[in-house]
């Protein structure tokens, strides 16, 4: 999946805003303020998964420990156009769900999730 795709994705999840806090190169994605996912200037895509996810996704090598953010479990693709599709965009949605869940009731209310 390419920058696009992975915009197109992100932006049809419920309250999802774009946002270039890191520069016009990074795209981050945010729900309720809260980023889900991030890529960065290069292409690679970094996004929130729960413990699980992210030991069997770093122990098996199909990601890697994102900088700056392995220690709130989120990994990192370096080639996200290797993934498949749906199961990308399937994480994608899991991370929005993990955010948002996070949320205050009156956040996820005005959100409308």
């Amino acid at each position: 999946m390419d920058r696009a795709g992975i915009g197109k994705v992100c932006l049809s999840l419920p309250g999802t805003t774009l946002d270039h806090p890191f520069g016009d190169d990074h795209d981050c994605y945010k729900v309720g303020g809260k980023m889900f996912v991030m890529v960065g200037g290069e292409g690679s895509v970094s996004f929130k998964v729960s413990e699980i996810a992210y030991e069997i996704l770093t122990e098996t090598g199909k990601a890697r420990p994102a900088p700056y953010l392995a220690r709130a479990k989120w990994v990192n693709l370096p080639d996200p156009d290797a993934w498949d599709d749906e199961e990308l965009a399937e994480h994608f949605a899991i991370a929005h769900r993990i955010i948002a869940e996070k949320l205050t009731k009156k956040a996820r209310a005005e959100l409308g999730l």
